[in-house]
C-alpha cells in the first residue's frame, strides 16, 4: 500500500453479493481474495475452498455478466476461512458479506482482528444490522477502522454504495474507502446514518409494501398498478410488481419484519406492516419471482410456445397478461414521464387513488427521513435514483407536485406533515441561482450542489452557459481550457443528415476557436447508430438517391472528423452501435465508460457498415504483430465479428475487439467520464498531427470465396438464412477488397467506394427492408 491506496481486497462470504462485490473489485484491476466456509461434507484431501471456487465459476456463467472480462476472473483468488484467513493480512480492505446473523458476524470480526493489518479497513455489507450492534464487542482499534459499505445487487451494474459510519470510525479511513469506491469501482457514495434500512431500502421497502397492499385493497390488476407507478413518475416500467419479481418476493417478509422490529413505534411504516396471505402462499409454492417459478408475472409454456401470465391479486390464479389500461393516465396527461403529477393524484377512480396512496405517501415518508436517516435531501434523492433506478429522486418529484400542495393534501386527509415539508412552505427543494444548482438545507437556506473533485457534468455546463452551436440534432459547448464538447440530442442519439451537418459545422467552429473536441452526451446511450426509420421511409418511396447521399455524407463527415487539424476524443457510455461505433473508430482517442456496449451491427439488419467502419477495423487488425502475416487473417477476423453483429459487453471486451486500442482509456465512474475525456483531449494537443491515410493489403477474390464458404457452413447448420448469405457475401466483398489485384494496396477512397456500393445493393433487397421494419417495430433483430 502506497499513500493509503487500496491495492488488494479481501471479501469474506462467496454468496451472490460477496462474489459480485469481488467481481467488481477484479473489474477494477485489483487483486481480490474471496473466502467462504469449508464445505461441511468435504472428504479428506478434498477441495476445502470449493465454495469460493464454485462461486468464481458461476461468475463466468451468470447473465448479466458480473465480470467485464475473462482476465478479471483471474484476479479473484479462492480460499476458505479456516485455512486462509491469515492471508487477509496482505489486504488493505476487508469486506464482510456473510449471513445476516449478528453472532456469526461478531465471531468473524474477532478472527479478522487477530490477523488483519493494523492499517487495513474492515467493512460489512449488511443491509439490516446496525453498526453499533456489529462492533459492540470489538476493541477500539477495530471500531476506528470499521464501517458499513452497503452495495446493491448486482454490484457491477448498480451505482449506489451506501456508507454508514460509527461514532469512532476514523474519517480518514472513510475518505479512503469512498475514494476507491468512487474512482475504481464506479460507485456514487451516499452517506447514510446508522438507522434501520439506511436510506434506499428504508424508503424503497415502504414504497413497495404500499404498492402491493394498496393494489390489493383497490382491486387493481398488477399490469395497471405497474403502469401507474412506472413511466408517469420516471420509474422503470417494471413498476412495483415487476421489481418485486426481480428482487425476489421471498425477501419481502424478511425485510419488512426487520424494519418493523427496529423502527420506532410511531414510524409510518407500521401502518403498512400487515401480512398479505397471497405473498405467503406464493413463497410456499415457489413463486418467488424470476429466480423461482415466476412471481406476480411468469412465463408459462403452452402449445409449444411461451405465454406471459400475471397473477390475479384477489384469487391468486394466473391468467394471460394483458396490456395495462392507460385510459385514465392519458386523460390526466400523465401516460408518459414529465406529466402533471397533481393531475394524476387528482384523477378520479382507482388510478388516482392508487397513485396518491402509494406515491403521495411515499414522498411524505421521504421527507421524514431527513435528518433521521440522511443529512440532506441530496442523499435521499441519490439513493433512490441509483439504488432503485428512479429517474428523479423523491424531492425532485415533490418539486414537480409542489411542496405546499402536498402539505395541503396531507392536512386534508388528517395525515401528519413532516417538519421538512412544513419548513419549506411554498419554495422548491431545488433551484438554479446564477447558473448553479442549489438544494434546500435543514438550516432553511439554499446551498450549492458541490461535485466531487474530478467530476464535470454537461448538465452543469448547460445551466451556466449558452452553446457555441445549437441545432435540432446537436449542441456544441465550451467546457473550458479550449476544449469543446459536441452533444448529440436526437432520440437515442441516432445519426441522421441533421447530425452529420452539425458535426460538420462543429469541426469548422472548433478549428477556428478551440484546441480539441470531445464527443459526449449524458443520455442513456452514446448512439444507437443511424436513423433506420429515415432509411426505411426513403426506401419505401424508392428515394435511393437520398439514401446514397446520406451514405456519402457520413463517409465525408467522419473522414473530416478523423483528419481534423485538432484531436478528437469520443467518450461513450451505454450503446455505441453501427454508426455510433464508427464515430469511435474515426476518433483520435476514446475514453470509454466501463459500461460501453459497442459494435458494428449493420449485418443484423441486412446491411454492411458504410461510414468507414470496415476500413477502420481492417486497419486495426492488420497492424503488425496483431495476427499472423498475410492478407487473409485480418479480413477473416473482422468478418467473424461484423457478420455476426457482435457487440462488446463492456469496454474491456471492446478493447479485445480493437474497437478500443491500447492507448484508449476506461473510466469506471460515469460521472467522471467527461472530465477524463477532456484531460485526454488536452494531452493530445501539443504536437498534434492528423493520422496518416489508410492503405490495406487485402486478399481479393480468393479471400471472398473463403469467407463465403464459412457463411455457407453456418447455413448448412441451420443458424443462418438465405438472406444472411446474401449479406455475408456483401460483407466479404468489402473486406476482401473486391475484384482488385491482391498484390496492390487498397486505398481508403477505394474502400469507402466498396462500402457504399455494397450498402446500396443490399438496401434495395426485400430481405433487408423486412429486417429494418422488424427492428423498428420490435426493437429486436429478425431471427431465423
Amino acid at each position: 500500500m502506497a499513500n493509503g491506496a487500496i491495492e488488494r481486497v479481501a471479501v469474506i462470504g462467496a454468496g451472490v453479493m460477496g462474489a459480485g462485490i469481488a467481481a467488481q473489485v477484479a473489474n477494477a484491476g485489483v487483486p481480490v481474495l474471496l473466502l467462504d466456509i469449508v464445505p461441511p461434507d468435504v472428504q479428506e484431501g478434498g477441495d476445502r475452498s470449493a465454495v469460493a471456487r464454485a462461486a468464481i465459476a458461476r461468475l463466468r456463467k451468470t447473465d448479466p455478466a458480473p465480470l467485464m472480462s475473462d482476465e478479471a476472473a483471474t484476479l479473484i483468488e479462492p480460499g476458505n476461512i479456516d485455512d486462509d484467513l491469515a492471508r487477509i493480512g496482505r489486504c488493505d480492505w476487508v469486506i464482510e458479506a456473510v449471513v445476516e446473523r449478528l453472532d456469526v458476524k461478531q465471531a468473524l470480526y474477532e478472527k479478522i482482528d487477530a490477523v488483519r493489518r493494523p492499517d487495513a479497513v474492515v467493512s460489512s455489507n449488511t443491509s439490516t444490522i446496525p453498526l453499533a450492534r456489529l462492533v459492540e464487542r470489538a476493541p477500539s482499534g477495530f471500531r476506528s477502522r470499521f464501517l458499513i459499505t452497503h452495495f446493491f445487487n448486482p454490484p457491477r451494474y448498480m451505482r449506489l454504495l451506501e456508507v454508514v459510519t460509527g461514532a469512532e470510525t476514523d474519517a480518514a479511513q472513510v475518505a479512503r474507502v469512498s475514494r476507491f469506491a468512487d474512482e475504481r469501482l464506479g460507485k456514487t457514495v451516499v452517506r447514510g446514518k446508522d438507522t434501520p434500512g439506511f436510506i434506499a431500502n428504508r424508503l424503497g421497502a415502504y414504497w413497495i409494501q404500499a404498492g402491493i397492499a394498496e393494489a390489493v385493497d383497490l382491486g387493481l390488476a398488477v399490469e395497471d398498478a405497474d403502469a401507474v407507478m412506472g413511466r408517469p413518475f420516471g420509474i422503470p416500467k417494471t413498476g412495483i410488481f415487476g421489481l418485486a419479481d426481480l428482487v425476489g418476493i421471498d425477501l419481502m417478509p424478511y425485510i419488512n419484519a426487520n424494519l418493523a422490529g427496529s423502527l420506532p413505534k410511531d414510524d409510518a411504516f407500521h401502518a403498512l406492516g400487515r401480512d398479505l396471505p397471497l405473498i405467503g402462499r406464493m413463497i410456499a409454492e415457489g413463486h418467488t419471482g424470476r429466480k423461482g417459478k415466476g412471481g406476480f408475472y411468469r412465463l408459462d409454456t403452452k402449445d409449444g410456445g411461451r405465454v406471459k401470465e400475471a397473477i390475479d391479486l384477489a384469487s391468486g390464479v394466473y391468467r394471460p397478461a394483458r396490456k395495462p389500461d392507460t385510459a385514465a393516465l392519458r386523460e390526466a396527461g400523465v401516460d408518459r414521464a414529465g406529466g402533471d403529477l397533481r393531475a394524476l393524484f387528482d384523477a378520479p377512480g382507482s388510478v388516482g387513488d392508487y397513485a396518491w396512496r402509494v406515491m403521495g405517501r411515499t414522498l411524505a415518508y421521504a421527507a421524514r427521513l431527513v435528518p433521521e436517516a440522511a443529512d440532506d435531501i441530496l442523499a435521499v434523492d441519490d439513493a433512490m435514483r441509483l439504488g432503485y433506478n428512479w429517474k428523479e429522486g423523491p424531492f425532485a418529484l415533490i418539486d414537480r407536485v409542489g411542496a405546499a400542495w402536498l402539505v395541503e393534501r396531507l392536512k386534508a386527509e388528517g395525515a401528519p406533515v413532516p417538519p421538512l415539508l412544513g419548513q419549506i412552505g411554498g419554495r422548491t427543494f431545488y433551484r438554479v441561482e446564477r447558473g448553479r444548482l442549489q438544494f434546500f438545507g435543514l438550516d432553511g437556506d439554499y446551498h450549492d450542489v458541490v461535485r466531487p473533485e474530478g467530476v464535470l457534468l454537461l448538465e452543469d455546463v448547460r445551466r451556466r452557459a449558452e452553446p457555441m452551436l445549437k441545432t435540432a440534432a446537436a449542441s456544441l459547448w465550451d467546457i473550458g481550457d479550449g476544449v469543446a464538447c459536441l452533444e448529440l440530442t436526437t432520440r437515442g442519439n441516432a445519426l441522421d443528415d441533421q447530425v452529420l451537418e452539425a458535426i460538420e459545422r462543429a469541426i469548422k467552429l472548433v478549428a477556428k476557436s478551440c484546441k480539441a473536441l470531445v464527443i459526449y452526451n449524458e443520455g442513456r446511450h452514446f448512439s444507437v447508430g443511424a436513423n433506420l426509420g429515415l432509411a426505411l421511409f426513403a426506401a419505401n418511396i424508392a428515394a435511393w438517391g437520398e439514401i446514397e447521399k446520406l451514405v456519402a455524407a457520413g463517409q465525408k463527415v467522419l473522414g473530416a472528423l478523423k483528419y481534423a487539424p485538432f484531436p478528437v476524443v469520443s467518450a461513450p457510455s451505454g450503446m455505441a452501435l453501427g454508426g455510433g461505433c464508427e464515430l469511435l473508430l474515426h476518433s483520435d482517442a476514446v475514453q470509454a465508460h466501463a459500461e460501453t456496449y459497442a459494435g458494428l451491427v449493420e449485418c443484423g439488419v441486412g446491411l454492411v457498415p458504410a461510414w468507414g467502419g470496415c476500413k477502420e477495423m481492417l486497419a486495426r487488425w492488420s497492424a503488425p504483430g496483431r495476427l499472423p502475416n498475410g492478407p487473409m487473417p485480418a479480413p477473416a477476423k473482422v468478418f467473424e465479428m461484423v457478420s455476426t453483429a457482435t457487440v462488446s459487453t463492456s469496454a474491456a471486451r471492446a478493447r479485445a475487439m480493437l474497437i478500443l486500442r491500447g492507448r484508449d482509456g476506461v473510466t469506471m465512474n460515469r460521472d467522471r467520464l467527461l472530465a477524463d475525456a477532456k484531460a485526454r483531449a488536452l494531452a493530445l494537443v501539443d504536437g498534434y498531427a492528423p493520422p496518416a491515410r489508410v492503405e490495406l493489403t487485402l486478399p481479393g477474390r480468393s479471400g471472398k470465396t473463403a469467407m463465403d464458404m464459412a457463411a455457407a457452413g453456418f447455413r448448412r447448420r441451420g443458424v443462418a438464412t438465405d438472406h444472411d448469405l446474401v449479406v455475408a457475401g456483401g460483407l466479404a466483398e468489402v473486406l476482401s477488397g473486391g475484384d482488385g489485384d491482391p498484390t496492390a494496396p487498397v486505398s481508403e477512397k477505394e474502400m469507402l467506394a466498396l462500402e457504399r456500393v455494397v450498402f446500396m445493393r443490399l438496401v434495395r433487397t426485400p430481405g433487408t427492408l423486412a429486417r429494418i421494419e422488424h427492428m423498428l417495430s420490435t426493437g429486436k433483430p429478425l431471427r431465423n
